[in-house]
């Protein structure tokens, strides 16, 4: 995962991991240093991942992580070299075992390192209107524009030939080569990451990033979430429309076109010259293919193949759909 933000404070000894996750002592070398926490895809050896849904099977068998957060149902879809760890709500105790590697994850307050671009190194470098400001760890490239009231918050990296709108935010981002982030954005904050557990909500650490890609535009009033586990990526060439919410850990692929109010829920995964019209919904955790056009309003919550026209809800070919509504 390209993540030059979050400091890992790890390694930890796997002991260390069960004490706090209040597990009992297992047949393992206590001593054994976990080096990261990582989705079951990105973990390498010495790693610790989680495994908690039949959907992930397939990447559960192939994985490096050498430990596994998991149920005693889902267990046996591991790889035979990665050892699981038994608890009761995986999601939870991945959490708790993310915030112990990545403590400053949690919380996205205000940007206490802020101050006016007109006494940052970035003054003479770029054109920017009033009331801008600019955090630490910031790289700025050539000829970009920052409208008025924008914070560049710190952790981002913006390329050459970039247009930053009024009013717009942006954290934990990387930022290519001619993009145009328009009016009233939100960029790289943490998303909607709460699990309940008992009486009180958990947020969950958000440990990726932002990435959009070269000549992408995003439209006024738009919000893409940072990645929890992976990088939120938005493919190059892609255009959002206003008001579009793109959820953490989405990848979104190049050439495509969003149009206003659509929404994409968590960690779907969206292909190449993809199509969206406006107000349509996209539930998390599913894989849309190339060349995929999805009709307005639509309600789409099972995975789309390659070349396929949908619309409707629950979004269905639009050959049915409008059969069904002469």
């Amino acid at each position: 995962m390209e993540n030059p933000f979050f400091i890992n404070h790890g390694p930890f000894k796997i002991s260390e991991i069960l004490n706090i996750l209040n597990l009992k002592k297992q047949n393992i070398n206590f001593d054994q240093k976990v080096k990261n926490i990582n989705d079951l895809y990105s973990a390498e050896n010495s790693d610790i991942s989680f495994f908690h849904s039949k959907k992930y099977k397939d990447l559960a068998k192939n994985t490096k992580a050498t430990y596994c957060i998991t149920t005693e149902v889902l267990k046996n879809d591991l790889s035979k070299n990665c050892i699981p760890l038994i608890v009761e709500n995986v999601l939870v105790s991945t959490s708790i075992v993310t915030a112990k590697f990545y403590p400053n994850s949690i919380y996205d307050n205000f940007d206490e390192t802020s101050e006016n671009i007109g006494q940052t190194q970035f003054k003479d470098k770029v054109k920017y209107g009033k009331n801008v400001l600019i955090g630490n760890n910031v790289k700025l490239g050539k000829n970009c524009f920052i409208g008025h009231n924008s914070i560049i918050e710190k952790n981002v990296v913006i390329g050459n030939n970039c247009n930053i709108g009024s009013n717009t935010i942006i954290r934990n981002s990387l930022i290519k080569d001619n993009v145009k982030i328009l009016d009233n954005c939100v960029i790289g904050k943490h998303g909607f990451g709460f699990f309940p557990d008992k009486k009180k909500n958990l947020r969950y650490p958000h440990i990726g990033i932002v990435i959009i890609e070269e000549n992408c535009e995003i439209g006024c009033g738009s919000t893409i979430d940072r990645g929890s586990m992976s990088n939120t990526v938005i493919g190059k060439n892609t255009y959002l429309d206003n008001q579009i919410h793109i959820a953490h850990n989405v990848k979104i692929g190049q050439n495509s076109i969003i149009a206003g109010q659509v929404g994409i829920a968590g960690s779907s995964i969206i292909g190449e010259n993809v199509r969206i019209g406006g107000q349509a919904g996209i539930s998390g955790h599913l894989k849309i293919g190339n060349n995929v056009e999805i009709g307005g309003g639509s309600g789409v919550i099972k995975n789309i193949p390659d070349n396929t026209k949908v619309m409707g809800y629950p979004a269905k070919k639009i050959r049915e759909f409008l059969k069904d509504n002469k």
